[in-house]
């Protein structure tokens, strides 16, 4: 039977019984617009009356190794995900064979977007931005496609405040509701949009302990579930350098993650990498009749607790990120980067970021000089997004998102 057919049929198979249940399944309708949410089907109603949760495990084993062979790019990487999507045992092995975006340089489950990029070659998306909602698209892809049918990695929505700015970061673009199991973090600016701050609604990796601080805002929102993670993780800050005599050129910024320590630059160094999102979100995605246990959450809106979550590297140095110098072009009369084609348009927005690191990091000068982020303008509201190892996809997002708010005393 051919590949396509026998996915085909698994497809009908399942969506027989779920119109027999009365069910929907919303992870379904998803999956070819979106990268696909970390959920299954209920184990044990598919093992009763759908035989392909039933097939050996070496089967399943050699049909998934072979997919995943084959398919390289979206959309036909879809057929991956769907293989995930039959039930449990098909999802444990999927998970076992796919790789993280570090090793084999492709995003299949949401989990990748949390997950470091490649080393060597980077990963390249573009955002599209929507003035008259204030919203933010990533999408998978090198430009916009005439069919639309690009894959949407992250969407953020822009919402400003009194004393500061938020962007809210979602994994679908018509839900930005902190209580929405697709919340994937924020990034909030303060009163003049000179420093910003990246909060990731879970902990970067299961070894980091956080630590507390009294110095950030405590988060006062009501709790709408228990399952949903209580707070947010202070994962990083990226600082615009004042410029208020305009003498100094473009733009100059810096992101500390602290989540990512220095040593990852260095070579055969290695960063935190989260393998999945927590046991309390993944319960949202994926509701199991069997599963009442319930992990503890911390709140922070108890008066008892300390502010936000920081995370602490211990003895270690945060890995500190800083524009790439400008040149200045005599016959442009304008600063110059080179995007090697991937930026066509001049904008304030416009910039490369490399590791700075210290000479007693033993860091090697090609590391210092490899673009770990990338982001330039090439239409009205297009923009290129090119990220690499150490960074994940929301890091560089969230870092990106920051260039699209309004800094006087910075330009």
């Amino acid at each position: 039977m051919p590949l396509k057919s026998m996915f085909k049929e698994i497809k009908d198979g399942i969506g027989n019984i779920s119109k027999r249940e009365g069910e929907s399944k919303p992870w379904r309708s998803r999956t070819r617009t979106h990268v696909a949410p970390d959920q299954a089907p209920r184990e044990s109603e598919l093992a009763e009356q759908s035989p392909w949760a039933n097939l050996p495990t070496e089967l399943l084993l050699d049909i998934i190794q072979r997919v995943e062979g084959s398919e390289t790019a979206w959309p036909a990487r879809a057929v991956v995900v769907f293989c995930a999507a039959v039930c449990r045992s098909w999802r444990e092995i999927t998970k076992e064979i796919v790789k993280t975006p570090e090793q084999c340089g492709m995003l299949t489950f949401p989990i990748s977007l949390k997950q470091p990029g490649p080393r060597e070659s980077p990963i390249q998306c573009y955002v599209r931005r929507d003035r008259a909602t204030s919203t933010y698209l990533l999408f998978y892809g090198l430009v916009p496609s005439e069919g639309e049918n690009d894959k949407l990695l992250l969407a953020a929505r822009k919402l400003r405040k009194a004393t500061c700015t938020d962007f809210i970061v979602s994994l679908v673009a018509d839900d930005f509701s902190r209580a929405s199991n697709t919340y994937v973090g924020k990034l909030r600016s303060n009163f003049l949009g000179t420093k910003f701050t990246i909060y990731d609604s879970q902990p970067p990796c299961d070894s980091i302990i956080p630590s507390y601080t009294r110095s950030n805002r405590r988060f006062h929102s009501k709790r709408v579930s228990p399952r949903l993670p209580a707070c947010n993780y202070s994962i990083g800050t990226i600082t615009y350098e004042l410029n208020v005599l305009r003498t100094r050129g473009p733009r100059r910024m810096h992101c500390i993650l602290h989540s990512i320590p220095v040593s990852a630059v260095q070579e055969g160094g290695i960063t935190p990498t989260t393998s999945a999102f927590p046991k309390s979100f993944d319960e949202q995605l994926s509701p199991l009749p069997g599963s009442k246990g319930k992990e503890p959450v911390l709140d922070t809106s108890s008066p008892s607790l300390p502010a936000t979550p920081v995370f602490s590297l211990g003895s270690g140095d945060p890995l500190t990120l800083k524009n790439k110098a400008p040149r200045w072009h005599e016959q442009l009369q304008c600063w110059c980067l080179n995007f090697k084609g991937r930026v066509t348009v001049a904008s304030v927005k416009n910039f490369q970021l490399v590791a700075a690191v210290e000479p007693s990091h033993n860091v090697s000068y090609e590391e210092q000089e490899k673009l770990i982020l990338q982001f330039g303008k090439i239409g009205k509201d297009i923009f290129t997004m090119d990220y690499r190892y150490p960074l994940s996809a929301f890091q560089a997002f969230a870092i990106c998102l920051s260039s699209f708010d309004t800094k006087p005393a910075c330009e």
